[in-house]
């Protein structure tokens, strides 16, 4: 039997503002597309945590939260950084549902766990 890959995206790209983080969900959505069985985590970061937020609008182009919202139907389990929403006072607003607060700990141990790591 082959070993359950895991598949972690740690992002740190503004929400809105440039692309990074758009990309690591098209990555992301493409990975689960072409793999559905391979297991996928994401930690969001410094101001990626922003996207998580349930109350998103945005005017024009892509929509964070309609692929964050994809990704939790494919069951990727999606958590912020907590240091980094308290840092921007979002800790205790609503989120998107699905989405969690984690800690640098649920981090380490992710990312000791995973068979590929990526950075955006």
């Amino acid at each position: 039997m082959q070993e359950k890959k895991l598949f972690l995206i740690i992002a740190n790209g503004a929400a809105y503002g440039d692309e990074n983080l758009f990309n690591a969900l098209r990555l992301a959505i493409a990975v689960k597309e072409q793999a559905a069985t391979t297991q996928m985590k994401i930690f969001l970061m410094s101001d990626a945590v922003v996207a998580g937020l349930i109350n998103q609008k945005p005017v024009e182009g892509y929509n964070l939260k309609q692929m964050l919202e994809i990704l939790l139907a494919q069951q990727v389990e999606i958590k912020l950084c907590k240091t980094c929403t308290d840092a921007r006072g979002i800790t205790e607003l609503p989120l998107i549902k699905g989405i969690t607060i984690g800690t640098l700990i649920d981090l380490a141990e992710w990312t000791l766990a995973s068979n590929k790591v990526l950075t955006f």
